[in-house]
Parts: structure tokens; C-alpha cells; sequence
């Protein structure tokens, strides 16, 4: 068993590295240093109210359940980041490239990640179309944290999981 678990963090050490050290240039770094706030507290909860402000009938209720599948998202993410205190890739791996403020807390799961799932998720759900813009901006937030050198793969693969689920969750509640 842990031949495989050792197998299994060798290709996500190199899909990480890959990912941060391989891409680096001034576009990208412009790129995923911008994007990654969309999946930051300010970023995600600003979204949510912006909407919740400005739109009526179902997409009202869809932001509402956007801002409720945030808020609870982010109690499995605490529980994990005490129970899995995993280190982030920049305090193990060398030659990992930074270039945002480092973080201090645990790795796993990614909360940015997880945000920007739980906040498109519902959105989503209510109107399908937006997939073709919405999902691609939620895997740029999950990208840009491991280029950032602050997440590995599983991480982010975490975050989308927590992230669509309390979505799914808080889709199939009505709140008005």
C-alpha cells in the first residue's frame, strides 16, 4: 500500500511541478495572480451579493444558494485543513516558484477552489448555458493555485468535490 500511495505522489509532485515551474511567463503569471482572488473570500462573497443585489426571480435564488453553498462548504474544508495538516508545496518541494503571499495554514483542500465551485455551481444549475464560461473559470482558479506554488493537484481536486457538492446541495433548497 505504500508503494502505491508513494507511486500515486511522485505523478502529482510532477503534475504540480509541471504545472508551476514548466508555464511560468509574464502572461500566465499576470494571468492566474488576477483569477486566483475570484476563488478568495472577497472575491466569492462580493459575487454572490452583487448578484443577490441585482437580480430577480430565479437568479436571485440561485446567488442566494450560491452564498449558502459557500458558507458551507468552507466547515469541511476547516475540519480537513485540522485533520490532513499536509504542508504546502512550497514548504516541501524545492525550487517551487511563488509569486503571491504565502500562506500559512494547511494545504488540503484547496479553499479557493473549493469557493469558486460552491459559488458556480448553482449558477449552473439554474442555467446551464453559463457552463461554457463558468466552468472554465473555475478550473483557472483551481490552475492558478498550483501555479502559485500553493496547492498540489489532490488539493484542488478536493476543492472541486467540496465545492460542486455543497452546490448540488444547496441547489435542491428553497430559501424564498
Amino acid at each position: 500500500m505504500s508503494r502505491v500511495i508513494g507511486w500515486l505522489h511522485e505523478r502529482e509532485c510532477t503534475v504540480f511541478q509541471w504545472v508551476n515551474n514548466k508555464c511560468q511567463d509574464s502572461f500566465h503569471s499576470k494571468y492566474f495572480v488576477t483569477v486566483t482572488h475570484l476563488g478568495g473570500a472577497t472575491g466569492a462573497i462580493t459575487s454572490c451579493l452583487f448578484l443577490i443585489l441585482l437580480a430577480t426571480g430565479s437568479l436571485r435564488l440561485a446567488a442566494i444558494q450560491s452564498l449558502l453553498a459557500l458558507a458551507i462548504s468552507h466547515i469541511p474544508v476547516q475540519i480537513s485543513k485540522k485533520l490532513y495538516p499536509r504542508k504546502r508545496p512550497y514548504q516541501v518541494l524545492p525550487n517551487t516558484v511563488t509569486i503571491s503571499k504565502l500562506l500559512k495554514d494547511h494545504s488540503f483542500p484547496s479553499g479557493h477552489t473549493t469557493a469558486i465551485f460552491s459559488v458556480i455551481t448553482p449558477l449552473i444549475i439554474w442555467a446551464p448555458m453559463v457552463t461554457l464560461l463558468l466552468v472554465p473559470l473555475g478550473i483557472s482558479v483551481a490552475i492558478s493555485r498550483m501555479y502559485l506554488g500553493l496547492h498540489y493537484p489532490s488539493d484542488v481536486l478536493a476543492g472541486m468535490l467540496l465545492g460542486v457538492g455543497s452546490g448540488i446541495l444547496m441547489s435542491s433548497v428553497s430559501v424564498l
